[in-house]
C-alpha cells in the first residue's frame, strides 16, 4: 500500500509519471484488475473492492481467486494480502477497517456504473492522461498466469 501527495493525484501528468507499481497501487488498481480479466477471462476469480468504513480512506481493488489474490504486488495468499493491507492502513489511520464488496467486471472501467456503488468512483481508462489499459496489460505481462486451484 502506497500513499501519494494530493497534488500528484490531482495532476494528470504527475500521476501518469508515477512508477507502474505506485500507479497501480494509487488509483489504477481497477484498471489492472480489468486487464487481468481481459487476459484471463476464464479464470475462476472475482473483483473485490476493499471498501473502507465510513470516515476512512484507503480504497483498493484486487482480483481474488479464493485462496489467492492479485494486485500490483503480483500473486499472494488472499489472507496474507488482506492482512498486509489492513496492517498498513492501521499504521496511517488508527481504527481503520473495511468490507469486501464483489464488483462486476464491467464496473471496473465505467465511471457511471462505479458511481452506483455508495462510496465508489472509478476513472475510466481514458480518463487518465493517456489510456491506462495498455499500460495495465504491459504491467500484467510481468506476472505468470493465475494459479490453478485443483
Amino acid at each position: 500500500m502506497y500513499r501519494i501527495a494530493d497534488r500528484k493525484k490531482q495532476d494528470p501528468g504527475l500521476r501518469w509519471n508515477l512508477p507502474d507499481r505506485v500507479f497501480f497501487a494509487c488509483g489504477g488498481c481497477h484498471i489492472l484488475a480489468y486487464a487481468f480479466f481481459e487476459k484471463y477471462g476464464d479464470a475462476d476469480a472475482e473483483a473485490l473492492w476493499i471498501k473502507p468504513a465510513t470516515g476512512f480512506t484507503g480504497n483498493h481493488i484486487i482480483v481474488s481467486g479464493g485462496s489467492w489474490a492479485f494486485d500490483y504486488h503480483g500473486y499472494s495468499s488472499a489472507d496474507r494480502l488482506l492482512a498486509h493491507i489492513e496492517q498498513k492502513a492501521y499504521r496511517w489511520w488508527p481504527g481503520w477497517r473495511a468490507t469486501l464488496v464483489p464488483l462486476p467486471r464491467d464496473v471496473l472501467i465505467s465511471e457511471a456504473k462505479s458511481r452506483s456503488y455508495d462510496g465508489l468512483w472509478l476513472r475510466e481508462p481514458t480518463q487518465f492522461l493517456h489510456n491506462a489499459l495498455p499500460r495495465a496489460h504491459a504491467y500484467l505481462s510481468r506476472f505468470p498466469a493465475p494459479p490453478q486451484v485443483g
